[in-house]
């Protein structure tokens, strides 16, 4: 009996793969739920020949596939060996392990202050700056901590984005000095009783820089989970009034207002729990590099990781925050004024003219595509993946995609499949939008580019994530 259903699991696999295979792809369109959205499609061939043009040249919401254009001007204009510094700077003096003085933190953009890259170690760079600063011999801080925040402007946010979703870790603040991801971690255990309010833990521990009105409930055990966070825009006080199923347990991020004085805040705790005392206050400084700071001395440094690991984490984890930190920090590298989101886009628009896009059809709001506004097409998407191919940091752009069933946003598709781990690609999703844009490995060995859109779908985003994959089977098969 076993066997005999075995047998007729094969032959369906070859009925259905040659069905597939025998029709086109406006065909197979044709016969996908969702019919009320909209659809593109572009492939190309190992020459950029394009196999597929289906609705190529029309304008679609980008989501996260926006990242591409940015990851890719950054990698291009910076170089995959660029490091983050960021310095502590001093001119105080010592006496008797006191230092008499202001430490001055020097904020350049680095994304990375937090535990994603130092395995989960969200105190690994501050842990780097206080033992340094006991090395200098200082036990007590008779000064105050300042942050200097001239290196990007003054605008945290891009155009276009939405208010709900800047309380969330997807929508927290850009800001030169970041501790994080600009976020604190909360931890609600609803292990109580029903009516009761359940516990709840947070990162940093030790702050008082963020309050938590605290009015959920634990629900009885059978009722479906109902999210409830509210932050005020620029405020740290933060609503939470969800429903929890009795033992549910809820991990979410919630984004922080001022960022530069969340770093000292957070920073001067973690001193004082390592018995480096301080009594000081906080103030932040937007001047650019003032000329008396030749006198000034490093007291501390920290050197990120190479660009090359931040963009393989902003690629492969989607991350909002990396990219928009790399798009002002492009800005301010390459014209030497204080970053803002919109030279940013103009260094990234010059970058894919080069490549030979149509930057006519390229609408840019933000980097990471998470706002409102921004357009380009498959076709555009698709040329410049291919145009990578030849690029100088191909093997780093490259490696920087997540892959079928292993890892990154698209670690839980396609396992079981032939697709499993032959697709190097980027997903992209917002409200009605769902994207996906990257390299496959065809049956015959070929390697093709894809740029995949599906916009103003209705309901969830499962069946749209099922009709992907029969069109990316579909190519599989083909080529």
């Amino acid at each position: 009996m076993r066997r005999l259903k075995t047998s007729v699991l094969i032959v369906f696999s070859i009925f259905m793969s040659v069905s597939i295979s025998a029709q086109g792809v406006e065909q197979l369109l044709e016969t996908l739920p969702n019919q009320e959205a909209f659809w593109s499609l572009t492939v190309l061939d190992e020459s950029g020949n394009k196999l597929e043009n289906f609705n190529s040249d029309k304008l679609v919401i980008p989501a996260s596939n926006q990242k591409l254009y940015t990851l890719a001007a950054v990698l291009d204009r910076l170089g995959s060996d660029y490091t983050y510094f960021t310095n502590i700077y001093g001119n105080g003096q010592i006496t008797d392990s006191v230092y008499y003085g202001d430490l001055i933190f020097r904020g350049v953009g680095d994304p990375s202050i937090s535990g994603f890259l130092y395995n989960e170690d969200r105190y690994h760079v501050f842990s780097e700056l206080e033992k340094q600063i006991k090395s200098n011999g200082i036990k007590n801080i008779a000064g105050d901590l300042v942050a200097n925040i001239g290196f990007f402007d003054e605008h945290d946010f891009p155009i276009g984005w939405d208010w709900y979703d800047m309380s969330f870790y997807y929508g927290v603040e850009v800001a030169p000095l970041s501790f994080n991801n600009n976020a604190v971690d909360l931890v609600v255990n609803a292990d109580g009783k029903i009516g009761d309010t359940p516990e709840i833990n947070w990162f940093p521990e030790n702050t008082e820089y963020v309050e938590f009105i605290n009015e959920q409930e634990i629900v009885e055990e059978n009722r479906k989970y109902d999210e409830d966070y509210k932050k005020g825009l620029g405020s740290n006080s933060i609503y939470l009034g969800s429903k929890l199923p009795k033992g549910y347990l809820e991990e979410e991020s919630l984004a922080i207002s001022e960022a530069e004085n969340y770093f000292l805040h957070s920073f001067d705790a973690y001193l004082n729990l390592k018995e480096i005392k301080t009594n000081s206050t906080f103030e932040v400084h937007r001047d650019n590099i003032p000329d008396h700071w030749v006198n000034y001395r490093v007291i501390a440094s920290h050197t990120s990781k190479p660009l090359s690991e931040l963009i393989k984490w902003a690629n492969k984890e989607s991350d909002n925050f990396y990219t928009e930190m790399m798009l002002k920090t492009l800005a301010a590298e390459e014209q030497g004024i204080p970053g803002t989101f919109e030279n940013g886009i103009k260094e990234v628009r010059n970058f894919l003219a080069e490549q030979g896009l149509d930057t006519n059809l390229v609408k840019m709001n933000d980097g990471s595509g998470l706002a409102m506004g921004n357009y380009t097409t498959t076709g555009n998407i698709s040329k410049l993946l291919y145009s990578m191919k030849s690029h100088e940091e191909w093997n780093v752009f490259y490696g920087s995609f997540p892959v079928a069933g292993i890892d990154g946003s698209i670690a839980h598709r396609f396992k079981g499949t032939e697709l499993y781990n032959n697709i190097r690609a980027k997903t992209g999703y917002v409200s009605g939008v769902r994207t996906l844009s990257g390299y496959m490995t065809t049956r015959s060995g070929k390697q093709i580019v894809f740029s995949l859109a599906t916009n103003h779908f209705a309901g969830k985003v499962r069946p749209v994530d099922n009709s992907h994959q029969q069109i990316l089977q579909y190519l599989y098969e083909k080529y």
